[in-house]
């Protein structure tokens, strides 16, 4: 058992016969009543995120896990397929432990957590870059407000991007939100 005050982003708990992943920390002190913790975590097996509320004294079951990079090679209707680099072994993790399997890049390298030697989920980087594949025409100028028009990325996730974004461009979206973040690089 370890203290809710050593809860931190990336630790991994068990509570009530689940499994959750700390996505952020916050410790709240008012006044003279005790302090409270909030985090910010991921059920780690129906992917859902919540907000919870701990008193400071309160303590939890710390789960340890293991992570191993592995490439992704490709999915079907149920499952997604990976690869360790090392090995050449191949492993497949149903999609419902993967929340935002719809990101997964062919050949691209993932985190995946294990707990005794079965997959928990995959961990995916808060930005990842893909290219535009289908747009209105970009238009430049008025990019002093808001303005965004509908966008369909390599993958075929369609997203809102703004307006001076053209066809084969490449942006970085932001995995946690499925949003726009900033234009990318083409490499």
């Amino acid at each position: 058992m370890i203290s809710v005050t050593d809860l931190r982003a990336g630790t991994t708990y068990q509570e009530d016969g689940q499994f959750f992943m700390v996505l952020s920390y916050e410790h709240i002190k008012m006044g003279r009543g005790s302090a409270n913790i909030k985090v910010k975590v991921r059920n780690l097996k129906t992917g859902s995120t919540t907000e919870k509320s701990y008193i400071n004294g309160a303590k939890i079951n710390p789960v340890s896990v293991q992570k191993k990079e592995m490439q992704f090679l490709y999915k079907d209707d149920t499952d997604a397929y990976f690869m360790d680099k090392a090995t050449y072994e191949q492993l497949n993790i149903q999609l419902d432990l993967i929340p935002d399997h719809q990101f997964l890049k062919d050949g691209e390298s993932f985190m995946v957590s294990f707990l005794d030697s079965k997959p928990l989920t995959v961990i995916l980087p808060p930005k990842m870059v893909f290219k535009i594949a289908d747009t209105a025409p970009g238009a430049k100028g008025n990019s002093a407000t808001n303005v965004f028009k509908d966008a369909v990325l390599e993958n075929g996730v369609k997203i809102k991007v703004p307006l001076f974004i053209k066809i084969g461009e490449s942006v970085k979206i932001d995995t946690r939100t499925g949003s726009y973040s900033e234009k990318a690089t083409n490499n």
